[in-house]
C-alpha cells in the first residue's frame, strides 16, 4: 500500500511537471531503481504498474533475476558503471544499458549477440567519482555504436552532481539535452528523485526514481 501511494505521488509530479512545461505525460519512461531493494520490490511494482526497472550492479541483479525474469514485459536498465569483465553477464540480463562509456565497452556488449538498447553515458561534472564519456568522444561513441549491429542508440544519460536544491542540476540537464541535440538523438535519462521536474522541464524521456517509490535504501 505504502508503495502504491509513493507512486501516486510521484505520478502526480510528473504531470505537474510536464503540465508546466508543455510536454505529454507520455514523453517521460519513468524508470523505478530497485537497486539494494529485493526482487520482491520489483514485483510489487510490477503489480502497480510499472515496467521499467533501474539497476546499478550486475552481480546484484544476477541474483534478483531468477525471481523476476517470468515479468515478460518488463524491461531492465543497468544504470550503473559497467566492467568491461561483465559485459557479457550484463549483455544477457538486461535489456537497456545506459552506461556505455567508451568504444570497448560497445563492441564487447555487441559480441553477446543479443539485441540491446543503450545509451552513452557523458559526464559533465568535474567529480572523480562520475564516470562517463567527455562530450568530445561522443562522435566516435555514436559511430561505434552504429557500427554495432546488435545495439540501438536510444540517447544519452548523465548524472549531476548531488545537490539538495534541484535548481543546480538544471545546467548540467541543458547541457546534455543541447548535445543530444546536436548529434541527433532523441532519449534523455536524467534526473532522480529530488530533481526530476527539472529534468523533466529540461528534455528528460527517462526519470530514475528510487527514494521518492521505495523509500530510504535498505542498506546492509
Amino acid at each position: 500500500m505504502v508503495f502504491r501511494q509513493n507512486l501516486a505521488q510521484v505520478e502526480e509530479r510528473i504531470v505537474r511537471a510536464c503540465q508546466a512545461s508543455g510536454r505529454r505525460r507520455d514523453e517521460i519512461t519513468l524508470v523505478a531503481v530497485s537497486k539494494v531493494f529485493p526482487a520482491e520490490a520489483i514485483l510489487e511494482a510490477y503489480e502497480a504498474g510499472l515496467r521499467d526497472f533501474g539497476e546499478n550492479y550486475v552481480q546484484e541483479f544476477e541474483g534478483k533475476h531468477p525471481l523476476v525474469k517470468h515479468l515478460g514485459d518488463a524491461r531492465f536498465h543497468l544504470i550503473g558503471h559497467l566492467q568491461s569483465n561483465k559485459t557479457r553477464k550484463a549483455g544477457e540480463l538486461f535489456q537497456v544499458v545506459q552506461t556505455v562509456d567508451t568504444p570497448k565497452l560497445a563492441r564487447r556488449l555487441n559480441e553477446v549477440g543479443r539485441p540491446l538498447d543503450v545509451m552513452i553515458e557523458v559526464k559533465l561534472s568535474e567529480e572523480d567519482a562520475k564516470s562517463g564519456a567527455d562530450p568530445r568522444e561522443i562522435p566516435q561513441l555514436v559511430s561505434e555504436i552504429g557500427a554495432c549491429p546488435q545495439l540501438k542508440l536510444l540517447g544519452l544519460m548523465t548524472m549531476p552532481p548531488w545537490d539538495e536544491d534541484a535548481e543546480e542540476s538544471r545546467p548540467y540537464f541543458r547541457r546534455l539535452y543541447a548535445i543530444a541535440q546536436e548529434h541527433g538523438l532523441k532519449a534523455l535519462s536524467m534526473g532522480m528523485s529530488h530533481d526530476f521536474e527539472v529534468a523533466i522541464q529540461e528534455g528528460a524521456t527517462h526519470i530514475r526514481v528510487g527514494t521518492a517509490l521505495f523509500g530510504k535504501r535498505q542498506r546492509k
